[in-house]
């Protein structure tokens, strides 16, 4: 990120012939009109990243519960971007705070508007916080899928909320903000890997622990030890992909807070260690298993961008390959073995962010160069980069944020999800013979014909030791077209609309 540096005072603008609140007033004020619509076009573009994750995770799951990534998305998109506004800009961004956590003197945006921000003093707070909002709800949408088939709709929603305020926003505050304690340590996060994706990563992990592994009564798993199950749509899982990675670009790139060459170098590494990440990931699937596969592909690219998340801004473009390759090496093999540790976590959250994002901090120590960051004109020697330039000491401060990140994320997201489990009406997992059926037809009226052919068989196939004539004609039906179904036997038989 650009040096920092935080407005102590102000004019008095209680003589300015035009009058007005210090806050407001200026609104001519001598901002880069490039620098300006760099961060506003790259806000825009981030955006896209939420309901991307959506297509993604919903390409990932059984076509039983696909839509409900879709609706978690949104609301991601909608109730964690209302709750930002509220206080959560001004819990990571308030500009007189402690070590910890950020009061609320910027709350509802009050006061945000044409002063400097402190992520750059070229860079108005109200367009930086509204670059801050792509982040927030990126993150809970990464999180998100960890409900995987069978957490209930409510609680999960509830949860999420929770998480952002006391993991997402005291995380952010303590990288980002120039009085946070890891700010001040020294760590190099250029644009999200502590808050976002290893906070998200672990947090998959607890929560998949907490609601344990779906059921499986048919024995349609993939896997002897551990619920796996064939994604339903690999053509939006490569749609998603697509999306991600050129969201990725204004993700990274304008995470500079200025237009400025260090931009383009960031947007460069951004695209390379996604590339390596991408092939390495597919070399080591057709070396394993002898074919290739889209969902490795895509894993890979994931797994590029996210190592090249915290480096981006600080290493040489000859290495950001490398970045990317490492990166997704150790997810590919955190996958592979998922089994060992027992957890049904069957979108590899914690694979390609958790352990990835921890991965691409280690790296960032390492390949971290001070001529870098230079690059935006506004650093200089701020800073002194990481093992390239014989800065020992810079990993043990990746090494320490990326395990109070791991650490915090993981205890938290556990003891919330014990009250809220605790609360009448809001277990969180939800109950058998909704989850057999699938979430889709549990909480979407869009999906009844999808219900009935996705599910009803799964729903009424004996789980509970007799199935009677309910189970019998739900074996029989095979498809609904036009108004008739089509039994097994051949027989059609109409079907009365609504």
């Amino acid at each position: 990120m650009a040096e920092i540096t935080p407005v102590t005072e102000w004019p008095d603008y209680a003589t300015n012939p035009q009058g007005g609140d210090p806050f407001t007033q200026d609104l001519n004020a001598p901002y880069d009109k490039g620098d300006l619509c760099w961060l506003l076009v790259c806000t825009i573009l981030c955006w896209q990243i939420t309901p991307a994750i959506g297509f993604l995770y919903s390409g990932m799951h059984r076509r039983k519960s696909a839509f409900t990534m879709i609706f978690q998305s949104l609301f991601c998109a909608c109730a964690c971007g209302i709750q930002f506004w509220v206080y959560g800009y001004s819990l990571y961004q308030s500009h007189t705070t402690g070590p910890f956590i950020g009061d609320l003197s910027l709350a509802g945006l009050h006061n945000v508007l044409a002063q400097p921000s402190l992520a750059n003093t070229d860079i108005p707070d109200i367009l930086y916080a509204a670059f801050g909002f792509t982040f927030v709800t990126a993150t809970a949408m990464i999180l998100a899928g960890a409900m995987l088939e069978r957490g209930r709709l409510g609680p999960s929603m509830l949860f999420l909320l929770c998480w952002t305020t006391f993991v997402y926003y005291v995380l952010a505050y303590w990288e980002w903000n120039p009085s946070g304690w890891l700010y001040k340590l020294g760590v190099y996060d250029f644009a999200g890997s502590g808050p976002v994706h290893i906070a998200s990563g672990f947090a998959a992990l607890a929560w998949s622990l907490m609601l344990g592994p779906r059921k499986d009564p048919n024995g349609e798993s993939l896997h002897a030890k551990l619920p796996q199950f064939r994604p339903h749509n690999p053509f939006l899982v490569g749609l998603g992909t697509i999306l991600i990675w050129f969201g990725w670009f204004a993700f990274n790139g304008a995470s500079t807070a200025n237009l400025s060459l260090r931009s383009i170098y960031v947007v460069v590494n951004t695209n390379f260690a996604a590339c390596g990440g991408g092939l390495t990931w597919t070399a080591l699937d057709y070396a394993f298993d002898r074919k290739f596969s889209i969902l490795g592909f895509c894993s890979g690219i994931i797994a590029g961008l996210v190592g090249i998340t915290p480096a981006a801004g600080f290493v040489p473009v000859y290495v950001s390959a490398l970045v990317g390759a490492l990166t997704s090496t150790c997810c590919f093999f955190t996958t592979r073995y998922k089994h060992l540790i027992s957890i049904d976590e069957g979108l590899d959250i914690f694979a390609l962010h958790g352990v990835g994002g921890y991965v691409g901090d280690v790296l960032t120590g390492f390949f971290a160069a001070s001529f870098v960051p230079a690059l935006d004109g506004k650093s200089g020697t701020t800073y002194a980069g990481g093992w390239w330039n014989r800065q020992w000491e810079q990993m043990g401060y990746q090494l320490a944020a990326a395990t109070v990140c791991a650490a915090w994320s993981f205890a938290i997201t556990c003891i919330l999800l014990f009250i809220i489990n605790r609360i009448p009406y809001c277990h969180i997992r939800a109950a058998e013979e909704d989850e057999l059926m699938g979430l889709d037809a549990k909480y979407f009226s869009d999906v009844d014909y999808d219900s009935e052919m996705a599910g009803l068989n799964g729903l009424l196939s004996g789980q509970n030791g007799s199935g009677g004539s309910s189970m019998r004609a739900a074996q029989r039906m095979t498809t609904v077209v036009q108004g008739e179904t089509v039994t097994a036997e051949g027989e059609k038989v109409a079907v009365k609309s609504d």
